[in-house]
């Protein structure tokens, strides 16, 4: 699959020009020799899919005044999906130190005022676009939809369910879906934010998950003990237990198909009903901590 897809980000001849590729999981990128624009072949999991989503936001993203990538073009070779993407300037926010996560937790909270539009009668679901096929969900739904089927099993299952359902009753928004560090960047002037794939419409609450996850996780896995987390600073988000708990669900659920099989259902009962965003947010440290200690990959 890594071959193929290298292959159809080389061979295309609209797609000269490019330098050497960067491989993750799910996508392939390849910065412009000039550094004009970023190409993006997607694939593994629902690539076709994963590009409407990122062209769809960035043009609406756009039209509110966000600065974020312009959409250049889009295309296809073979069964890898393309887009090439337009460079924003600035540098991702370091987290490296408490006045980094402090200007990190700042600019979250700046791009959510500017993302999380409500409209009256918006379904939940993946993308900023629901389609007249799409189920008629719910925000609990929305999050617990992106578990597989294999947590259904465990015995935590319900009781995350039940953790969120209060969820409901809060407005759906547009999402980014994966707000951490590398994908808010600053110029000194301006926020710029990039990578829309996982955008969605669900309950804010994900995106602030999403954020304070992201701090905490990468702190601990850079050997940062829990008693050192800035958690403070990160609590700022507001992040409610049961969004950490379903974000930790979540992680592991990606990991290694073991993994979720190390988080004991009572920590994350505990962790999911901890109102309290200070004491939720050391809770997750701690978890995360422990999680590390135990093996599971970053």
């Amino acid at each position: 699959m890594a071959t193929s897809a290298l292959q159809a980000s080389t061979t295309d001849p609209q797609l000269a020009g490019y330098g050497p590729a960067a491989v993750k999981p799910n996508s392939i990128t390849r910065w412009a020799l000039d550094g004009s624009s970023l190409l993006k072949v997607y694939r593994t999991i629902t690539p076709h899919e994963r590009r409407r989503r990122e062209v769809h936001a960035l043009k609406i993203a756009a039209g509110w005044g966000l600065s974020v990538p312009s959409v250049v073009a889009t295309g296809e070779h073979g069964a890898h999906p393309w887009a090439v993407f337009g460079a924003v300037p600035g540098k991702p926010y370091s987290i490296r130190t408490a006045r980094g996560v402090q200007g990190f937790v700042r600019r979250v909270g700046t791009a959510t005022q500017q993302l999380h539009h409500g409209v009256v009668g918006m379904r939940p679901g993946s993308g900023w676009r629901w389609n007249p096929g799409d189920t008629l969900g719910s925000n609990r739904g929305f999050l617990l939809d992106q578990l597989t089927s294999r947590c259904r099993q465990l015995s935590w299952w319900h009781d995350l369910e039940d953790a969120l359902e209060p969820c409901d009753e809060l407005p759906t928004v547009y999402l980014h879906g994966d707000l951490k560090p590398e994908h808010l960047l600053f110029d000194g002037e301006r926020l710029h934010i990039v990578d829309w794939e996982a955008s969605g419409r669900g309950p804010a609450m994900s995106d602030q998950a999403d954020a304070v996850f992201h701090v905490i996780r990468d702190l601990i896995y850079t050997a940062v003990t829990p008693r050192r987390l800035p958690v403070g600073l990160v609590s700022q988000l507001g992040a409610p237990g049961a969004a950490l708990a379903w974000r930790l669900a979540l992680w592991l659920d990606r990991r290694r198909s073991g993994d979720i099989h190390l988080i004991p259902a009572r920590d994350l009962y505990q962790l999911a009903a901890e109102d309290d965003p200070l004491a939720a947010c050391e809770q997750l440290a701690r978890q995360v901590s422990r999680l590390r200690t135990a093996g599971v990959p970053r």
